[in-house]
């Protein structure tokens, strides 16, 4: 009775990987993503890039700054500029948590992926971020090191 819902599937477009080695992840939320015709269909194409991207606010908004988006091959002369800021769609609530935490605590929002939900929406996972210095990725690499070494361990003595 209690059987856990299975996770819709996903069409993940890019995921910023880099994001999850420069900072240290908070909150993630789901938001949706304002976007032209062209780069909808140039997103289907999965050659987006969001290693350099993150969220800023303007005025009461948010927006999904420096997110490569390539020009879409077949459209016509009115394409969409790759780098242009997009408008993040969220809950007023959850706009002005996400600027204050920005604000007070020295955070910054990044995305982590842009995938198309089941119904074909595509969706942008924004997190609650704080950079890591150069010692705590060394430390997480240590870890990370150690952890495949355990697991090697472990798996020749079975």
């Amino acid at each position: 009775m209690n059987a856990k819902k299975a996770e819709p599937p996903r069409k993940v477009v890019a995921d910023n990987r880099q994001a999850r080695y420069n900072y240290t992840i908070g909150d993630k939320i789901e938001a949706g993503i304002q976007l032209s015709g062209t780069e909808v269909k140039s997103l289907r194409q999965g050659r987006t890039n969001l290693s350099d991207a993150y969220a800023g606010a303007q005025g009461d908004e948010l927006y999904l700054l420096n997110a490569y988006i390539p020009e879409y091959l077949q459209a016509n002369r009115f394409n969409h500029e790759t780098r242009r800021p997009r408008k993040l769609l969220l809950h007023r609530r959850q706009i002005n948590r996400l600027i204050a935490a920005v604000r007070r605590e020295g955070m910054t929002i990044v995305p982590l992926r842009l995938y198309f939900n089941d119904r074909g929406m595509a969706k942008c996972e924004i997190a609650i971020a704080q950079g890591k210095k150069t010692h705590d990725k060394r430390q997480a690499s240590k870890e990370r090191d150690w952890n495949r070494e355990k697991a090697r361990l472990m798996k020749v003595r079975d």
